[in-house]
């Protein structure tokens, strides 16, 4: 079994995979006579074709280490993962290596960071491991095969960041 140690999510690491939205520090503007900061235009989506569709998922819970068996990825849109009511979440992404995942690279986002996953990049499945599991989801809804899954020869181990 691989073993992989997985780190904070930083957006500098985490940008060949894709965007983290987070406020922190980011540029913006107020709006809604001043009570409002709004961080504009965080996420690069892209779709081939179809439309913006908004789901809920209500995922289950997870404990380090986790054992991560499957990869996927969506050839025809981004995926954008934003968590509802404070869930920590593992992040586990690799880049394309000629159809399959490449070398998997490990994050652990916080409840008040989410995710875009850019077309075609490799990440496992929604895995809480802290806080509730429920995430609103912005991704393509359409006609068409959106959906790759690579079952891993060997199931990677992802132990908590130290």
């Amino acid at each position: 079994m691989k073993r992989l140690r997985a780190r904070r999510l930083r957006a500098e690491a985490f940008e060949p995979f894709g965007d983290v939205l987070e406020a922190g520090d980011a540029p913006h503007r107020r709006i809604n006579a001043g009570r409002c900061r709004r961080y504009h235009d965080l996420a690069a989506l892209d779709f081939a074709h179809g439309r913006a569709g908004v789901s809920l998922f209500q995922a289950q819970l997870c404990r380090f280490p986790v054992e991560i068996a499957l990869l996927e990825r969506h050839p025809l849109g981004s995926q954008c993962f934003v968590p509802m009511g404070g869930a920590g979440y593992l992040v586990v992404v690799a880049l394309d290596a000629g159809g399959v995942p490449g070398a998997p690279r490990a994050f652990v986002a916080q409840g008040d960071q989410a995710v875009n996953y850019h077309r075609d990049i490799w990440h496992a499945v929604l895995t809480p491991v802290a806080g509730g599991g429920l995430f609103a989801v912005i991704d393509r809804i359409g006609q068409g095969a959106n959906l790759v899954e690579h079952h891993l020869e060997m199931p990677l181990t992802v132990e908590a960041p130290e």
